[in-house]
């Protein structure tokens, strides 16, 4: 099954799947009612200090990736629930930036897609 991106801001869709917060931060002026999150893997987000770091010039974007990727081998057993879940149903990972190309939930997809 498919591992998809979407804005949390975005209009939540039967074909989500299981709908997975991958922020650090709940999103600014949405409820949880209406983010109709299934989980919130807060731990599997890069660390505030990261977050910040790529934030203030995205031409870090690639050294960012590769910072974020040694984060996320300390988180094994998350990465591996995404990947298990995946292969049952379609996974969403929600995010809140408004750079659809440049997030955490973007950089995670491709660890999940290359990472073994």
């Amino acid at each position: 099954m498919p591992i998809k991106l979407k804005r949390i801001y975005d209009d939540v869709s039967k074909d989500d799947g299981v709908r997975i917060l991958v922020d650090r931060l709940w999103p600014r002026g949405i409820s949880k009612e209406r983010a109709k999150v299934d989980e919130w893997m807060r731990d599997i987000a890069p660390s505030n200090e990261l977050r910040k770091w790529v934030h203030e010039d995205f031409s870090r974007w690639a050294e960012f990736k590769l910072k974020y990727f040694d984060d996320l081998r300390e988180h094994t057993e998350a990465v591996e629930s995404i990947r298990k879940m995946a292969k049952r149903k379609t996974v969403t990972l929600l995010f809140a930036a408004k750079n659809v190309e440049q997030n955490n939930a973007v950089a995670l997809l491709e660890y999940l897609n290359n990472a073994k």
